[in-house]
C-alpha cells in the first residue's frame, strides 16, 4: 500500500485523482442535498419518496446507457487529457442550473441538471481507467486503481455528508438549500482547475491483429455504436465475466443507493443526519475495502476473492433486512442522537460497513482486470462497453425497484433483492477468477 501511496506525489497520477475526487465529491454534494430537499422539504408519502429516488437514479445512469460507446470512441480517438478539460468546464455549466433549482426548490430543473451529470460522467468515465495504464507502469495499476476507487468514496462520503448538513430547516420547519447551491459552483470550478494539470494522453496505435474491436473512428449512430461496441467487447470470455459481474455489483448498488434515504426515513424513522451517516458509513467501507483488497493481491491483478467478497456482501445485506424487521416504530423522526441511543443501532451500522467493504473488496480487481489484459489503445472502449452494460444493469434494477414498490413491496423488502443477486455476481467471480488464474499469455490477446 506504501508503493501505490507513492502515486499521489507524481504529476502522471495525482492530477487525474484530484479531478475523478472532486467529480465524485460534486456529484455526490448536489445529488445528496436533492434528495434531502426533495424527501424531507417537499415531498410528504413514502412510495413518493421512493419513486423519487428511483427516478433520479434512472435519469443519473441512463446516458451511460445511450452515450458510452461515443464517449469511449472518443477517448480513445483523441487526447484523454483534453477531453478531461471539455468535460470538467461544462460541469460548470451544469451546476449553474443545479444551483437555481437547489435554490427554487425546482424538481424538474433537479432533475435535469442531475441528468446532465450523468452525461458529465459518461464522458469522464472511460477516462478515469483508460488513463491509467498509459501513465502508470504494469505494477502500479492495480495499486493505482485502488487508490482511484478509494479518493472516489472518500469524495463521496465527504460530499454526501455536506450535501445532507447543507439543506437546512429554518424555524418554520421548511428547508432551504442556498449553502449547497454555492458549494456544487466552487467545487465545479476547482475540479476544472484540477484538469489543466492532466498530463497528456493522446492516442495510442497498437497492433490489433485479432480485430477484437471496431476500428478507431467515431460513428455518431448512438444505438449502433452502441450495439457494435457491446458485441465486439462481450464475445471475449474473459472480458464477458469481468463485466457481467461488475454489472450486477452496481444493479445491487443502484438499489441500495436509491433505498437509503427512503430506507432510513420511513423503516428506521431516522431524520436527515441519520441518512447521511448512512451514506457515510457506506462510503467509507467501500474505500476501506477498496485499500484492504489492493494490500492482500500485493499488486496482482486477480479476482480470486471476489466470490467471497460478493457472497459476504450478501449476507450482510440479507442482516441489514433481518434488522429493519427488528427496528421498533417510531411516531417522530430520530434524530442522530436518538438513533444511536437504540441497542441496536451499532449492529445496522456495522452491517453497513461490511456491505460496503465487501462490495469495495469485489469490484476493484474487476476494473483492474479490465484495463489491463487488452491494449492500451482499446482500453477507453473497453471501460464504455463496461459502462452500457452496467448502466443496463442499473436502469433495469431501477426499473424493477419502481415496480416492486408500486405494488407494495417495501422499501425493507428491497434488500432481499439486493442479496439473492449477490449470488450471481459470486458466481460470475468464480469464473472470472478461473480466467485470471491463467498464464499471462493466455490471458492477453
Amino acid at each position: 500500500m506504501e508503493a501505490s501511496a507513492k502515486l499521489l506525489l507524481r504529476r502522471r497520477f495525482l492530477p487525474i485523482f484530484v479531478t475523478q475526487f472532486l467529480g465524485a465529491f460534486n456529484d455526490n454534494l448536489f445529488r445528496t442535498a436533492m434528495v434531502m430537499l426533495v424527501i424531507y422539504g417537499i415531498y410528504r408519502s413514502a412510495e413518493q419518496e421512493a419513486t423519487f429516488s428511483a427516478v433520479a437514479g434512472g435519469l443519473f445512469i441512463l446516458p451511460f446507457f445511450l452515450l458510452s460507446a461515443l464517449s469511449g470512441q472518443l477517448a480513445d480517438a483523441m487526447d484523454k487529457a483534453r477531453i478531461v478539460r471539455a468535460v470538467k468546464t461544462a460541469e460548470i455549466g451544469i451546476m449553474v442550473f443545479g444551483a437555481a433549482g437547489l435554490l427554487l426548490h425546482n424538481i424538474p430543473l433537479l432533475l435535469a441538471a442531475l441528468a446532465a451529470m450523468g452525461v458529465h460522467s459518461t464522458f469522464f468515465g472511460p477516462i478515469k481507467y483508460a488513463i491509467l495504464p498509459q501513465h502508470l507502469h504494469e505494477d502500479e495499476v492495480l495499486g493505482g486503481t485502488g487508490l482511484v476507487e478509494a479518493g472516489t468514496y472518500i469524495g463521496i462520503l465527504t460530499g454526501t455528508i455536506l450535501g445532507g448538513v447543507l439543506v437546512l430547516q429554518r424555524a418554520d420547519g421548511s428547508y432551504h438549500a442556498e449553502w449547497a447551491a454555492v458549494g456544487v459552483l466552487v467545487v465545479a470550478v476547482l475540479g476544472r482547475i484540477a484538469g489543466q494539470f492532466v498530463p497528456p494522453a493522446p492516442p495510442i496505435d497498437e497492433p490489433d491483429d485479432d480485430q477484437e474491436f471496431p476500428q478507431r473512428g467515431l460513428d455518431w449512430h448512438i444505438l449502433r455504436a452502441s450495439v457494435r461496441l457491446v458485441k465486439a467487447t462481450m464475445h471475449i470470455p474473459r472480458l464477458f465475466m469481468a463485466i457481467m459481474a461488475i454489472s450486477f455489483f452496481w444493479a445491487m448498488g443502484a438499489v441500495l443507493a436509491a433505498q437509503f434515504p427512503p430506507l432510513v426515513k420511513n423503516v428506521f424513522f431516522g431524520n436527515q443526519s441519520v441518512a447521511t451517516l448512512f451514506l457515510a458509513v457506506f462510503s467509507v467501507g467501500v474505500a476501506v475495502g477498496s485499500i484492504a483488497i489492493n494490500r492482500l493481491l500485493k499488486g496482482e491483478v486477480s479476482a480470486r476473492y471476489s466470490p467471497a467478497a460478493a457472497l459476504t456482501m450478501g449476507l450482510f445485506v440479507l442482516l441489514l433486512f433481518l434488522l429493519s424487521r427488528q427496528w421498533p416504530a417510531s411516531p417522530q423522526l430520530l434524530t442522530l442522537a436518538e438513533f444511536l441511543n437504540n441497542r441496536w443501532a451499532l449492529m445496522v451500522i456495522l452491517v453497513l460497513f461490511g456491505v460496503a467493504v465487501a462490495g469495495g473488496m469485489f469490484v476493484v480487481p474487476l476494473y483492474a482486470f479490465l484495463t489491463t489484459t487488452v491494449p492500451k489503445s482499446e482500453t477507453a472502449r473497453t471501460v464504455a462497453a463496461n459502462n452500457i452494460v452496467n448502466a443496463g444493469a442499473m436502469v433495469g434494477a431501477t426499473l424493477v425497484l419502481t415496480g416492486l414498490v408500486q405494488i407494495g413491496v417495501s422499501v425493507a423488502g428491497t434488500l432481499l433483492l439486493v442479496s439473492v443477486g449477490s449470488l450471481i455476481s459470486a458466481w460470475l467471480g468464480h469464473k472470472l477468477h478461473l480466467a485470471c488464474d491463467l498464464p499471462l499469455a493466455n490471458v492477453r490477446r
